[in-house]
């Protein structure tokens, strides 16, 4: 995929001006009061999720403390590192990305300071070398704030191993998330204003045929939904968020090898 300046701002999946935007909030990242105080409302639930979906795929026991002992998983959009270090304490090596330096360098002030080892870099997809491979990729709340979106989730399809799992996550376009996302959380501060850009969500059935367009087989959509009693909890219903997940099977090559 390309890297080159289109001339808006954008070098292949990256969009400069949302870099910049997150880039500008990497000292308060780790506030959960700040402005990624909502991030840090959305991790309980992004957690659990994960966890079943990595349970599922993998027979792994509900009981255990590193259900991703042995696994390699790739963060792509870390921020500076909210998901990266729970996975880490889950058992897996991880390595986390985002478009933005300074919330990669908090990201990794962070981890030193938790001592966990986390390999974090600045960039795109495009920075992965062509041969790393990943059993889990996870990529949530990011996908709509890329440039060329085909050519990101083709990025992330080709970090995922064979037998390997894809998770993302995003915003429904639906006049619910405007109303929830843009006219309440944006207009009153809850997010930062400029956050979002309703018209680049993407909806279920969209994203799915991007997925499918790489090879991968959907497994699962989960809603994210809130509610003032309880917060953000998982859902049957989409119209706010969703988590997708996809899986590469096995090739024929390996489903055939001997054991």
């Amino acid at each position: 995929m390309s890297v080159a300046s289109d001339g808006l701002g954008e070098r292949g999946t990256i969009r400069a001006a949302e870099a910049e935007h997150f880039g500008r909030l990497a000292a308060d990242w780790w506030n959960p009061r700040g402005t990624s105080a909502m991030l840090h409302k959305l991790n309980p639930p992004r957690l659990r999720h994960i966890r079943a979906r990595v349970d599922a795929h993998w027979g792994g026991d509900p009981q255990s403390f590193t259900p991703l002992g042995g696994k390699r998983v790739l963060d792509v959009g870390c921020g500076a590192g909210l998901l990266a270090e729970p996975l880490a304490r889950l058992g897996a090596t991880v390595t986390g990305i985002d478009a933005a330096p300074e919330v990669i360098a908090a990201a990794r002030t962070h981890a030193e300071a938790a001592g966990l080892t986390i390999d974090y870099r600045a960039g795109g997809i495009e920075a992965l070398g062509p041969g790393e491979r990943f059993d889990l990729v996870v990529s949530l709340e990011v996908i709509e704030h890329v440039g060329d979106r085909p050519a990101f989730v083709c990025g992330l399809a080709g970090a995922l191993a064979d037998g390997g799992l894809l998770i993302l996550s995003t915003p429904n376009r639906t006049p619910l998330s405007h109303l929830a996302m843009i006219t309440v959380a944006e207009g009153t501060g809850v997010i930062p204003r400029g956050t979002h850009d309703w018209e680049r969500f993407l909806t279920p059935d969209q994203l799915t045929r991007l997925i499918e367009a790489e090879g991968l087989v959907i497994r699962d959509l989960t809603g994210l939904a809130f509610s003032l009693a309880h917060g953000f909890e998982l859902s049957a219903s989409t119209e706010l968020d969703y988590f997708l997940t996809a899986a590469r099977p096995a090739s024929a090559l390996a489903a055939t090898s001997p054991s």
